[in-house]
């Protein structure tokens, strides 16, 4: 897997994804934009990786969007407005939407700072950490006027409820590594010497489970603001007479009466 923009390295099951547009802050230009979307893609089919890792390159995880980017202008006629959106629908959103729902556990490390669309890019991993040096600033509609985008508004909600939630995006203020921990923006704050050896700890340790139970507790709990009780005890009911099949849950109970470590295989 090799790419303009990212660099990819392979350690057993994990792959190490790494934003690399270090002059640029790794910000999200059309050219990585497309290389992310074609990494997403290319991993439906590498049965060999069982967890990801996404980092950034240098000194920043992902600064937003590249507002310099001159891969593209508004056609003769075309409105700035009708421009942007067909460019969010065209890059953004499909970017968006693969790494939401990679095939495989998605950890984010988060090295830098991280502003603007590289908060939401941040937020779509299963597990985000971050460095004690890192900040998140949702930037959007203080500094561009704005509204945040790239599933921020889906995202941050969720992560920390409305009102911090409209409090970051309106105000558009920084925040560090530990009080994103604090607010549960983020999972994990570490020592910044920490971050590489705790972020493929935590892969390598989602890369050893049961896949297929870990993406139905993704979509379990991504669906489930949106059901009531009563329908989310049903999806919970056929989700576990799916798992209930596989060869993993056979391991499982086998591992927990045999009193060793089980040995998952993702079937």
């Amino acid at each position: 897997m090799e790419y303009e923009t990212l660099i990819c390295e392979r350690n057993g099951a994990v792959l190490t994804v790494r934003l690399n547009r270090p002059g640029k802050m790794n910000s999200l230009s059309r050219s990585l934009l497309r290389d992310l979307r074609d990494c997403a893609e290319t991993l439906r089919t590498e049965q060999a990786v069982r967890a990801v890792l996404l980092t950034g390159s240098g000194r920043g995880f992902c600064a937003g969007a590249d507002l310099t980017d001159p891969d593209g202008a508004p056609a003769a006629g075309e409105s700035l407005g009708h421009w942007v959106a067909a460019r969010m629908r065209n890059y953004f959103h499909p970017v968006a939407e693969l790494w939401s729902r990679l095939p495989v556990p998605l950890v984010v490390a988060v090295n830098g700072i991280a502003a603007g669309a590289g908060v939401s890019l941040a937020l779509l991993g299963d597990v985000t950490i971050a460095a004690r040096s890192a900040s998140f600033a949702v930037l959007f509609t203080p500094k561009l006027g704005l509204a945040p985008d790239m599933g921020a508004t889906h995202l941050l909600p969720g992560r920390v409820g409305v009102a911090r939630a409209r409090y970051l995006a309106l105000t558009g203020r920084a925040i560090g590594g530990d009080e994103a921990e604090r607010i549960g923006l983020i999972a994990e704050c570490v020592d910044d010497s920490a971050l590489e050896s705790r972020a493929a700890g935590l892969a390598a340790e989602l890369a050893a489970g049961p896949t297929r139970a870990q993406l139905a507790l993704r979509d379990l709990i991504d669906d489930g603001a949106s059901r009531t009780l009563t329908e989310q005890l049903e999806r919970e009911a056929v989700t576990q007479q799916s798992l209930a099949d596989t060869r993993d849950f056979l391991e499982g109970i086998s591992a927990f009466r045999e009193k060793r470590q089980a040995r998952f295989h993702g079937a």
